[in-house]
């Protein structure tokens, strides 16, 4: 980092999801986006201009050979997620890289292997789980307000028509709801519940053996979760967490909620907490004090954590019989 002491993104994957990561990041005074890449170069260039960033390139490799970029946001379809995320680690990059982490287990590990390896900072960017609503939410969980935790319901669901093309349709982008909002559910119920005893999934498949809808039951020693994620239908995207002394409920849609309410001994507690921009600020700020403190790995959403998720990820793609070759 320069003596101005801002921390420099470089960000590469220049879709939707990168475009409100970009805009996020500027409302962070310690944040600077300095390099964006993209095999279209024309696309690389109205994306700087339209963030105010110096760089622009038309590789990946060009990005990740300036020097002066402390930590690469890769923002590109899930298929690319592992090689990329090594090859940056290996050029001495910090990473932020989208979820879900990679399409297989066995390419979790090895991003986690190469941060280790080469001491640098990586974490998913499972920006829920930075979220203030979420954060007090656990807490309060933690604490105990609620009782013991029995039963968590969450879903996330919505149409996607297919005529607008896409990664949400492509195999071998590795589209479907599992992969792309599946994720967020599991999440919800892995940082309650934990890691369950069993899963069961049961999916309803695109003709081209994507999986469009996918339900899941995860059984825990004393507790359950019933879990949905959907790209054929809307809903209220909703997640309720319920306890032995009440429950709570979080505003929809949940993964981004500005709030949530808690329902004990027939009083309801509504607490607001919205987020700063979209939201994806949350987890910028914790990589910015990550790599401020020589931290290769959150402590909120740590390596473990990113690994526990893919393997049951795995476990339900191969209960249902998902592939992407």
């Amino acid at each position: 980092m320069e003596n101005n002491n801002k921390i420099k993104w470089g960000i590469i994957g220049l879709g939707n999801i990168a475009n409100q990561f970009a805009a996020d990041l500027l409302l962070l005074e310690e944040a600077e986006i300095f390099a964006v890449a993209s095999r279209d170069h024309d696309k690389a260039i109205e994306f700087a201009q339209k963030y105010n960033c110096p760089h622009a390139y038309n590789s990946y490799d060009a990005l990740f050979n300036n020097d002066l970029v402390d930590i690469i946001y890769i923002a590109t379809p899930h298929d690319s997620h592992a090689e990329l995320s090594i090859k940056a680690l290996e050029h001495g990059k910090n990473v932020l890289c989208e979820k879900p982490l990679a399409l297989s287990y066995k390419d979790a590990v090895r991003m986690i292997d190469a941060s280790k390896k080469n001491n640098k900072f990586f974490m998913e960017a499972f920006w829920t789980r930075f979220i203030p609503s979420i954060q007090d939410v656990l807490s309060k969980v933690n604490q105990g307000i609620i009782g013991d935790i029995k039963y968590v319901n969450a879903d996330f669901a919505f149409y996607a028509n297919e005529t607008e093309g896409g990664r949400l349709f492509d195999k071998k982008l590795g589209g479907g709801a599992l992969f792309d909002i599946g994720v967020y559910p599991l999440f919800l119920s892995y940082i309650m519940l934990g890691i369950p005893k069993e899963i069961i999934a049961k999916s309803i498949y695109h003709k081209n053996g994507i999986d469009l809808q996918t339900s899941m039951i995860l059984q825990y020693e004393n507790a359950q979760a019933v879990l949905h994620a959907s790209i054929a239908s809307e809903s209220d995207m909703k997640a309720t967490v319920s306890g032995t002394k009440g429950h709570l409920e979080l505003n929809s849609p949940w993964y981004i909620a500005d709030g949530y309410s808690i329902f004990k001994e027939q009083k309801e507690d509504n607490f607001s907490l919205p987020n700063l921009g979209k939201g994806y600020t949350h987890e910028a700020i914790e990589c910015h004090n990550c790599i401020r403190n020589n931290q290769i790995e959150s402590q909120l959403w740590s390596h473990k954590n990113s690994l526990d998720l893919s393997k049951m990820v795995e476990d339900i793609k191969n209960q249902i019989g998902l592939s992407f070759s």
